[in-house]
């Protein structure tokens, strides 16, 4: 643990020496494509981050904010395109937030909203005793579930452990820089449709990303040829992105080779996506339209179904989980500790 964190402090500073030649230097170039040549470096260094750690855990978190989100945010910057134009940040440590946490802020003027807003401060700590009781638990459960109660255990822990995550950043960015953050989900499990699992409600931070570097470029040259269905390619090209960096992610952590299941998931779910908007589109039209009661479990049911058969597997067969779940563990007792002290 201790060597671990030694890695953590060497890999932290790494990347704020990285962050500061963005800042500092890459910012002066004209946006464009000589700014983003001058960043390809840093995304390099960022994309075999994660390999500098031996624990699966940190391999995982970092994979996916430094890897992934911030390599992501850095394209964006070469181009001065939201999180990361030029009117978006006002300061290094604003900057640097920016990039390495899976943090969206809250534009809006008139906050906080005039809806009544969630009891966050009981929402989170019950997620995270719920979070800790399943893990817990897993080895009991483990051998005395189903195998498919058990993937659907896996789900909701995956659930439960991105929003925590998420939420744990917004709180110290929030505590840090007083800035009114967007919540990183919006309760998935009330989906009524896949266009609304995947763009309104789930893993928020991502899915914005996601659009500004992915869905809007590929509408945008589509809609000259197909008009009004312009977003359906960009929909197939986003979930395709999204695909492969969860296979870059998988590779952080197991250190396998890509099986591509994990792809396929997405495409799939982008291609039954783009079917059900084409159904939807039609229905609307003759004002025909599948009840909330209805279409909620069928979304959600799919979204599981598909995530049991094709996301979990390669993590089940390299132990991924059990590692994972394994080091949650050594985290709970680290933290026992240090409490006692």
């Amino acid at each position: 643990m201790e060597s671990e964190m030694r890695k953590l402090v060497k890999g932290n500073l790494s990347i704020f020496a990285s962050l500061l030649y963005c800042y500092l230097i890459s910012s002066k170039f004209p946006k464009g494509k000589f700014r983003l040549v001058s960043l390809l470096p840093v995304i390099t260094f960022f994309t075999q981050f994660p390999f500098i750690f031996s624990y699966l855990f940190p391999r995982a978190i970092t994979s996916l904010f430094i890897s992934w989100l911030a390599n992501f945010k850095l394209v964006l910057f070469a181009f001065d395109q939201p999180p990361l134009s030029s009117s978006d940040y006002n300061s290094l440590l604003h900057f640097i937030s920016v990039v390495i946490l899976p943090i969206k802020i809250n534009k809006i003027k008139n906050y906080p909203s005039p809806q009544k807003p969630k009891p966050l401060h009981l929402i989170f700590p019950a997620k995270v005793l719920i979070f800790t009781i399943l893990v817990t638990a897993h080895d009991h459960s483990k051998d005395h579930l189903h195998q498919i109660l058990l993937l659907l255990l896996y789900c909701v822990m995956v659930y439960l452990l991105v929003d925590i995550v998420f939420g744990v950043c917004n709180a110290l960015v929030y505590a840090i820089l007083r800035m009114e953050l967007e919540s990183p989900s919006d309760d998935p499990y009330f989906s009524t449709s896949l266009q609304d699992f995947w763009g309104r409600r789930w893993n928020l931070m991502v899915t914005n990303l996601l659009r500004y570097t992915v869905h809007k470029p590929v509408k945008s040259r589509s809609e000259k040829g197909l008009g009004e269905w312009a977003p359906l390619p960009a929909i197939l090209a986003t979930f395709s992105v999204s695909g492969l960096m969860h296979e870059l992610l998988f590779y952080h952590i197991t250190r396998a080779n890509p099986t591509w299941e994990v792809t396929c998931f997405f495409v799939l779910n982008g291609l039954c996506l783009v079917v059900e908007m084409v159904v939807k589109r039609r229905l609307s039209r003759r004002g025909w339209q599948l009840h909330w009661m209805l279409s909620g479990p069928l979304t959600v049911g799919f979204v599981v179904v598909t995530a049991m058969w094709l996301f979990f597997p390669p993590l089940i067969r390299t132990g991924a989980i059990d590692g994972a779940i394994g080091e949650c563990k050594m985290m709970f007792n680290y933290l026992k500790w240090m409490t006692k002290l």
